[in-house]
């Protein structure tokens, strides 16, 4: 199946209403709250409307409408070992209903839950164009809790949920090959885009390396992410365990939370764990690091890669996800054969044996993180927006909208 071929090149530019459907949203901390929010602000930069629907994260918030946003709450749970994190319910009647009083020119489902699939039976039934995002390798992650049965039912969903959009956008062109001989159609890559203004060596904190109990010379390894049986978090301890052998006054800071935080301080009590960070806090701890370790196969994307190499960190990966699409070998940072464990240690040794190597990686990483600003982004979605609007039978019926 062909990619969903975009042009770039809008030759009209015009404001329109995108119904943003999403499960997670800051405050909650993780990659697709992320890139949702910073996807949101481009859109209204460019005078898109947006109305966000998503689930309600206390029972008392209410919703906010201001400055080209308007917030529409669902009902949500939380999610089973992810307290922080809640899981919209299906509400297809009340979007059929919303919908039709405030129809948009666009849905953008950003997450597959029941939210999102009541989104797509609500846009389909009133004839809107949708759009929508592949970020989560549910199917892969399946086989980690013990529940590998899942792992077809689950594509199986996965795909026709997609291929009821007129558009899925996937973060890199390994994902959207692999996706396509699985069967998914109307499939286009859209990278994401890094704030380098945020995450940027600048931040560098010799007061918060000294918090760590770290020497200002002493050599700092970082890991960022989701702490979970999915995320390869033993080739992590290895991997530190060959630095430590290396380089004796090796620190290794984890920046994160979850279900495998217990184990992991079990089996490697040396490591410094700082819980979640976000905003400016994040950023110090990127910056205030020297190497950036990061083993997990299970990204579709891994928004961490380039937020570790706008840093100024080396970064070694496996040649997968975000870090084969951004990483050239031995120029940005070190990348090990997907899957192979014993490569990614012996490079996580190497590099630090080398401090200047490791210095000039991280330069480099920093330089091809400026490439990657989220105009672009912007630009390549509402080209994409453009395609599937003009595709669609049903006119955009000019209602104004509601922000109440």
């Amino acid at each position: 199946m062909p990619p969903f071929l975009v042009d770039e090149l809008i030759p009209a530019r015009r404001s329109w209403r995108i119904a943003m459907v999403t499960e997670t949203w800051p405050p909650e901390v993780n990659g697709v709250a992320m890139s949702v929010a910073r996807l949101v602000d481009g859109l209204r930069a460019q005078d898109h409307y947006v109305q966000l629907v998503r689930p309600r994260q206390y029972q008392t918030q209410e919703a906010t409408h201001h400055d080209g946003l308007s917030e529409v709450l669902t009902r949500g749970m939380r999610l089973p070992m992810y307290g922080q994190l809640r899981l919209g319910l299906p509400s297809k009647r009340a979007l059929v209903r919303l919908w039709t009083t405030q129809r948009p020119d666009l849905v953008h489902i950003a997450t597959e839950g029941p939210l999102g699939w009541s989104a797509l039976q609500a846009a389909r039934k009133l004839g809107l164009p949708v759009c929508s995002d592949f970020r989560t390798n549910f199917h892969a992650y399946s086989q980690f809790y013990g529940m590998s049965w899942l792992c077809r039912p689950i594509n199986a969903y996965l795909r026709k949920f997609h291929n009821h959009c007129d558009a899925t956008m996937v973060p890199t062109d390994a994902l959207r090959m692999q996706l396509a001989a699985e069967g998914f159609r109307s499939l286009t890559v859209v990278a994401r885009g890094v704030d380098t203004t945020l995450f940027s060596p600048s931040r560098r904190s010799i007061e918060l390396r000294r918090q760590w109990g770290v020497a200002d010379d002493a050599p700092v390894a970082l890991h960022v992410g989701r702490l979970a049986p999915e995320k390869n978090l033993t080739v992590l301890v290895q991997a530190f365990t060959q630095l430590q052998r290396v380089q004796p006054g090796m620190r290794l800071i984890v920046v994160g939370d979850g279900p495998s935080r217990q184990d992991l301080q079990a089996s490697c009590p040396q490591i410094v764990f700082a819980g979640f960070r976000a905003g400016e806090d994040l950023a110090t701890h990127y910056a205030s690091s020297d190497m950036f370790l990061f083993p997990s196969l299970t990204e579709t994307y891994g928004n961490v890669t380039p937020e570790a190499m706008a840093s100024g960190l080396a970064v070694v990966a496996f040649d997968d996800a975000a870090a084969a699409q951004l990483i050239v070998h031995k120029t940005h940072g070190l990348l090990a054969p997907k899957g192979d464990t014993v490569a990614f240690v012996h490079l996580s040794g190497d590099l630090a044996a080398n401090p200047a190597r490791c210095r000039e990686l991280g330069r480099c990483a920093r330089v091809r993180a400026l490439e990657l600003g989220w105009d672009a982004v912007v630009r390549k979605v509402e080209a994409i927006y453009a395609m599937a609007i003009a595709r669609s039978s049903i006119p955009a019926q000019g209602l104004v909208w509601s922000a109440t």
